[in-house]
């Protein structure tokens, strides 16, 4: 049987560091996100493995993966990580807002709308630090992947808790100079999703509506979709959001539009009333309200 370490013994950096590379899976990640060099976050590994006697990592190629002894370990200091938020929670709630709040949101979402927007809660609360994570699959928040999370759908988690914020309706857009192409008879190309963009909605869609008509252009990203449709490629099915204010896209009627996607708030239940988290929220939340109109199309 191994001997355990002493609790005294360990350094409680090297165990953020070690939740940083789990989550994370590469050394250059943690590096980037915690902005430190790759030497001080395999300095902290190594010590903790030290410390506990163990092989917490698989190095690989692809990246670091957790041995069984770092999932259990992992679950260890997500315990003592939730201990140390629960006292902060009971004793510091009146505290300066500080610290990382991690999201994660669609890229569209993201760089067509959100990040543009930001200087407001970085002015309000200039000791936090947002760490924005893009990624269209949904990271599961009770295992600490993120703090917060903005989805086109809401789950099933009981764990959670949902707000819905906004409902993003859509529209065909062109370039002006497109459109009067078309005014003048010629015929209509697409703008579209390419064969491994099944997943979307949007995407299940078009292919149901258009399954014969002549896509020219084919993305799995919305923002080249629309500057494909800026260019003079076609007419691109986009979230109002992205394309409304474009003095070089123009709605085009262009028959059915698909229904809009509300779009969800998650939190940890747990930490929705955690100073750095619930500021981030509540802006994201009064954002959405205050800009009601853009989803709209207005």
């Amino acid at each position: 049987m191994r001997d355990r370490a002493d609790s005294t013994s360990l350094n409680w950096d090297d165990l953020r560091y070690f939740a940083a590379l789990a989550r994370h899976g590469s050394l250059s990640a943690v590096s980037r996100a915690l902005r430190v060099n790759h030497a001080t976050v395999a300095r902290h590994i190594a010590n903790l493995e030290r410390t506990l006697k163990l092989s917490l990592f698989e190095r690989r190629a692809d990246g670091y993966i957790l041995t069984s002894d770092g999932r259990a370990a992992l679950e260890a200091a997500n315990v003592m990580d939730d201990a140390a938020a629960a006292v902060l929670r009971r004793v510091g709630r009146s505290a300066e807002v500080s610290g990382c709040v991690r999201l994660t949101l669609s890229r569209v979402l993201a760089d067509g709308f959100l990040v543009d927007r930001l200087g407001d809660v970085r002015e309000r609360h200039p000791s936090l630090d947002l760490e924005i994570i893009i990624e269209s699959k949904v990271l599961n928040l009770a295992k600490r992947e993120a703090d917060v999370a903005l989805r086109f759908v809401r789950p099933a988690d009981g764990g959670l808790i949902a707000q819905r914020v906004a409902s993003a309706g859509f529209a065909f857009y062109a370039s002006p100079q497109y459109r009067e192409r078309l005014a003048a008879g010629e015929p209509p190309s697409l703008i579209g999703y390419d064969e491994e963009s099944g997943f979307s909605a949007e995407a299940a869609w078009m292919a149901r509506r258009f399954g014969d008509a002549r896509f020219s252009f084919r993305s799995n990203s919305q923002a080249s979709q629309a500057a494909a449709a800026r260019a003079g490629f076609g007419v691109a099915l986009l979230p109002r959001y992205l394309a409304s204010g474009d003095a070089s896209l123009v709605e085009f009627p262009f028959g059915e539009l698909p229904v809009a996607h509300d779009i969800w708030l998650l939190i940890r239940s747990d930490l929705a009333k955690v100073p750095r988290v619930k500021a981030v929220s509540e802006f994201i939340v009064d954002l959405f309200s205050r800009e009601a109109k853009l989803f709209a199309g207005g």
